[in-house]
């Protein structure tokens, strides 16, 4: 059976965890840094990185790092206060799949990847900016 931890859990019983069967997922909290897992992601096949409110972006940034400094390859899971305002950030960030909170529309939220079709900024899924793709 597959199965998602949280990060105290991990540090505790990460032996046990990469010998069992199934896959192993990790999930940090937004107090939580990347850097605690960077060593451990080719043991991941996804990593959840909560959003305890719409306010609280730090797990933006462990995005990038897991993606960008870790090489992270596997499936970047967005979960807790996820919105569709949200969705076209957190995928330029890294992230390739979304619990949307469960009082939102799926299909709806999914629409907010479509919400531009052009970017400036260099991020995890376009390294150039603007300027330096022309």
């Amino acid at each position: 059976d597959d199965l998602i931890v949280p990060l105290a859990l991990w540090r505790e019983h990460a032996h046990a965890l990469k010998a069992r069967d199934g896959g192993l997922g990790v999930w940090l909290d937004s107090d939580e840094e990347a850097e605690e897992i960077g060593e451990d992601v080719d043991h991941f096949q996804v990593i959840a990185l909560n959003f305890p409110a719409f306010t609280d972006g730090r797990s933006f940034s462990n995005a990038r790092l897991l993606r960008d400094r870790y090489g992270y390859k596997g499936e970047l899971r967005a979960i807790g206060d996820v919105l569709r305002d949200q969705l076209f950030y957190m995928r330029r960030c890294g992230f390739d799949a979304f619990a949307v909170r469960a009082d939102k529309d799926p299909y709806e939220a999914l629409e907010g990847l479509k919400d531009f079709s052009v970017t400036y900024q260099a991020a995890t899924d376009e390294p150039l900016p603007l300027f330096r793709r022309r």
